[in-house]
């Protein structure tokens, strides 16, 4: 039985707080074993979780904020808008990725593609 609604949106909030004030290990633990990142989509499949590790581990200490605008929930996959602040010294960078993500029956995600490009991205 796919995973409900309800337990998706748990681990996308989940997901959204983590990305600001987690650890790469503990966003690594929403993603089930085979999973796939492609943040942003168009560049490498990331495969592996010490792939996916490394990846979240850029954003270990960094000064950065979360927020969730929208989501959308359906067949055992989700949509959502969110947005991340960074700052670093006097700069602001924002971006507001939509990301996609499929999970599996107990609500782990499976695969997680981030819609987003350098265009999008607004430093201040």
């Amino acid at each position: 039985m796919a995973a409900s609604n309800e337990r998706i949106r748990e681990v996308i909030d989940d997901y959204v707080r983590l990305v600001a004030t987690g650890t790469a290990d503990e966003i690594v633990a929403l993603y089930a074993d085979g999973a796939t990142v492609e943040d942003p989509v168009g560049s490498d499949v990331l495969t592996t979780a010490d792939q996916i590790r490394a990846f979240y581990g850029g954003l270990e200490g960094l000064d950065t904020e979360t927020r969730l605008l929208a989501a959308r929930i359906a067949g055992g996959q989700a949509a959502f808008h969110f947005e991340l602040v960074t700052k670093a010294g006097d700069q602001t960078y924002t971006v507001t990725p939509i990301d996609v993500m499929a999970f599996d029956d107990d609500g782990r995600i499976t695969s997680m593609r981030a819609f987003w490009s350098g265009d999008d991205m607004v430093i201040a």
